[in-house]
């Protein structure tokens, strides 16, 4: 069932919102292909790069290290993976604040992720309907964690080996709730940030630099990247799913009610569609970015 090496394929997709069975994504790697997966399996392994590719497609650069495990080292296969639907649509504005003002130290988000998130056949019609669902099994920890990977920097351990410092530099403290709620696509996300900067960025600054925002995939050209990473709203409504989960093919995401925090600095809704930015479309530009940098030979 496993791909031979004189197949004419270079990229694979791996879509599955479920963990794959083994040994799935190896041996398409092994066979010389550039998997990119939507499957949790790889996702915390330290030799794999999870990547949101508006927010850290320089993580892309572990991949000779990956590679290099090998006997003999691969030269076209390697695993990327991107991240759960959830981290995805939070950690974009995230990153648009650090780079803005620096790094944060403390996030607290709650989560209303739509029933499409839990894949087919999803959640049972009489348990979602006229309800929300205070508990998505393993969601809170993902989220937590995935954004510490994310969010990192690389450094070189004491091997001379690239690893991810997990935010390690200046400690990010992450505490997420999530909730399924009766909505088919877009998951919405309130969230509640404090920076390490004193005094912090006012509102209005925040709402600037998450407008101003370019990742690098925009700047390479990729195709799929949105032309607005990130949408801000001035209305007091908005962003909601049923507005806004389609603005530019789902591939940025939707960002309102930017204001001050009383407890940390500054809170604000987000808004993404989980089935494009959140997995799919993640995916193809990840692809892009690899073809654009040159990691991938077409």
């Amino acid at each position: 069932m496993w791909p031979e090496r004189s197949v004419s394929l270079s990229v694979l997709f791996l879509l599955s919102l479920l963990e794959l069975p083994p040994p799935t994504e190896e041996a398409f790697r092994a066979a010389e292909l550039a998997v990119f997966s939507n499957a949790k399996n790889f996702r915390r392994d330290p030799q794999v790069p999870l990547v949101v590719p508006l927010v850290n497609p320089q993580h892309l650069s572990i991949i000779p290290q990956q590679q290099a495990l090998f006997s003999p080292p691969l030269t076209r296969g390697f695993i990327v993976t991107n991240a759960n639907c959830s981290t995805t649509g939070y950690v974009i504005p995230l990153a648009a604040m650090e780079k803005a003002f620096g790094p944060l130290e403390a996030v607290i988000v709650t989560t209303m992720q739509a029933i499409s998130g839990a894949g087919y056949p999803g959640v049972a019609s009489l348990d979602i309907m006229d309800n929300v669902i205070p508990y998505i099994s393993g969601e809170e920890e993902k989220m937590e964690w995935e954004t510490l990977k994310i969010l990192s920097g690389i450094s070189i351990d004491d091997k001379g080996l690239r690893q991810f410092d997990m935010h390690a530099p200046h400690p990010l403290r992450v505490s997420a709730s999530c909730n399924r709620v009766p909505v088919i696509d877009g998951h919405t996300e309130c969230v509640s940030v404090r920076f390490a900067q004193r005094p912090p960025p006012s509102p209005q600054q925040v709402r600037e630099a998450l407008a101003a925002y370019t990742p690098d995939a925009l700047a390479l050209g990729c195709p799929s990247a949105p032309r607005h990473t990130v949408v801000v709203h001035e209305e007091q409504d908005r962003p909601q799913p049923r507005l806004d989960r389609y603005l530019q093919d789902g591939a940025g995401v939707s960002v309102g009610r930017v204001r001050q925090c009383q407890v940390l600095d500054v809170k604000f809704v987000v808004l993404a569609n989980n089935v494009s930015i959140g997995a799919a479309t993640s995916s193809i530009i990840n692809a892009e970015v690899a073809v654009l940098k040159g990691i991938v030979q077409i």
